[in-house]
């Protein structure tokens, strides 16, 4: 288990979202952070339309990059395999649960699930055996010179996403900005928004802004008001980079 979330704590209004820190073993993340893939790698694109620069390094927009330095670099290697195969979806639902938002999906012991098989195939039910849901990471920055991310609730099938902040102590200076807010629509018509239409900073009232600091993971859950945002950073002529990883559990369905 490579995440902790003894100190998780949640805010549940407008949505559930809170912060893990620390999330992981300080020598463990001090690995990750250097072997964490050189930007060189990333490809640039513009998020939501004309929205904002953000440097990606994923699977969906250039996975031979992404599947080469995976392969190529233990560490992340292990760890992708711990996301996506592993206990993770597991353990971030439990932990959830624990802290009553409950996602409706459970974990039977290998006894339960192979005697819920039996009676499905005894009862001509030939469901499949994969879970519901699935995961996937992605390597990601946004510029501390005006990066951004414009409120926006998320896609569909999109049921939890931790921002895992990638950055050393005393790396990135806070005067930038660079924190995850907590948005309420300003205006009611906005509340209902499960399709993922984006916003304007604007139209947002902030409830509360996570700050980006090391060795933490921000953990929301898609709602249909699930708004949330990084607002223009203000590091001028400033070549820092906010990089994180971002982490998805997908419903399948």
């Amino acid at each position: 288990m490579y995440f902790s979330y003894e100190h998780l704590q949640l805010l549940y209004e407008p949505f559930p979202i809170g912060i893990a820190r620390p999330l992981m073993d300080q020598a463990l993340y001090g690995d990750l952070l250097d072997s964490y893939p050189d930007i060189e790698l990333f490809e640039s694109h513009s998020e939501y339309g004309k929205a904002g620069i953000k440097y990606a390094l994923t699977e969906k927009l250039n996975p031979k990059k992404y599947y080469q330095f995976i392969k190529s670099t233990p560490i992340w290697r292990d760890f992708h395999d711990w996301v996506t195969r592993g206990s993770f979806i597991k353990d971030t639902v439990i932990a959830l649960k624990e802290r009553d938002v409950d996602l409706g999906y459970g974990f039977p012991s290998r006894m339960e699930h192979l005697k819920r098989r039996l009676k499905d195939f005894k009862n001509g039910h030939f469901c499949s055996s994969q879970p519901p849901l699935s995961a996937r990471f992605e390597f990601s920055a946004l510029p501390a010179n005006g990066g951004k991310v414009i409120p926006h609730t998320d896609a569909t099938r999109k049921l939890v996403t931790l921002v895992v902040s990638m950055v050393r102590e005393g790396e990135w200076n806070s005067a930038y900005g660079g924190g995850t807010d907590a948005n309420r629509p300003r205006n009611p018509r906005l509340n209902y928004n499960f399709g993922n239409a984006h916003a304007q900073f604007e139209d947002m009232e902030v409830i509360d802004t996570f700050e980006f600091k090391p060795n933490q993971a921000v953990l929301f859950v898609k709602t249909f008001n699930s708004w949330h945002s990084v607002r223009p950073m203000t590091g001028v002529n400033s070549e820092a980079l906010r990089k994180t990883l971002t982490i998805n559990i997908m419903k399948k369905y």
